[in-house]
């Protein structure tokens, strides 16, 4: 199994209405310097892998989704019943997945 493979394993996991960090998926694979593979990997995902519930570590959403980058990041979030802040970041505290499979 590959790297990128455990990545999307443990992302498929994250449930509906929670997000997760980069660093927290690079320290579940148990390397937390993997943090921008875990971007890399999210990049390329395969379409079941929900890479809209991953974050950066201060919640900010990200500019690559298509066709709108963070509107279209923050929809899919929305979606789900995840909030963005008024600034735009989305609450960690509240949102944010603990690892367990709830």
């Amino acid at each position: 199994m590959t790297t990128f493979d455990r990545i999307y394993d443990i992302v498929r996991r994250i449930p509906p209405g929670r997000v997760a960090t980069y660093g927290q998926i690079a320290r579940m694979l148990g390397n937390p310097r993997l943090s921008r593979i875990v971007g890399c990997a999210m990049h390329s995902a395969p379409a079941d892998v929900p890479c809209h519930r991953v974050l950066n570590r201060n919640g900010e959403l990200c500019d690559a989704f298509a066709p709108l980058g963070r509107e279209t990041h923050r929809l899919k979030l929305a979606m789900e019943g995840v909030e963005c802040l008024p600034d735009g970041r989305v609450d960690l505290e509240r949102f944010g997945w603990d690892g367990s499979s709830r």
